[in-house]
Order: C-alpha cells, then structure tokens, then sequence
C-alpha cells in the first residue's frame, strides 16, 4: 500500500500551499516594498524549483543531467537577459 500513496507529491502539494500561504501575507501585512519583494521572488523561486523535480518529474529519467544542464542554461539565459535589459533601459549603461 506504501508503494500506491504518492507521498512525494502530496507533500510537494502542501509545501507548494505554505509557499502560496507565505506569498499572500506579503499581500495582507503591512510590510516594506524591498521586504515584500524579496519575500515574493524567493517564494516564487522555491516555487518553480518544486514544480520542476516534483511535479514534472525532472530528476527521475536517465538523462537527469542533461535536464539539469538545460535549466541551468535557462536560468543563466534569463539572468542575463534581464541584467542586460536593467543595465541599457534602467540604469543607461
């Protein structure tokens, strides 16, 4: 019976409940904008990264470090991308 409950994924779920819970206090308490920020883009991080093993199985095949590697490069791609756009529309560089 132990092996038919999907432990992993129910307690994905309730983690990925506590991220939204932690999420919506930003919303209803009274908090700075640079506290409230942080707040949200750490959550949504933790987020996506329970998405991506929990829920879409990243880790599970054979080819799990060829997964990894194309989110790496993804998140690096992004990273730039926003960089470069702050650093030549923001901050005139």
């Amino acid at each position: 019976m132990k092996e038919l409950f999907p432990a992993k994924q129910v307690l994905g779920f309730a983690f990925s409940i506590l991220l939204t819970v932690v999420a919506l206090a930003v919303i209803f308490l009274d908090m700075s904008f640079q506290m409230g920020m942080l707040i949200l883009l750490v959550t949504a991080f933790v987020q996506a990264g329970v998405q991506l093993i929990v829920f879409m199985h990243a880790g599970e095949t054979e080819d799990r470090p060829a997964i990894y590697t194309n989110i790496y490069y993804g998140v690096i791609i992004a990273i730039v991308t926003v960089l470069g756009t702050l650093l030549t529309m923001v901050w005139d560089m």
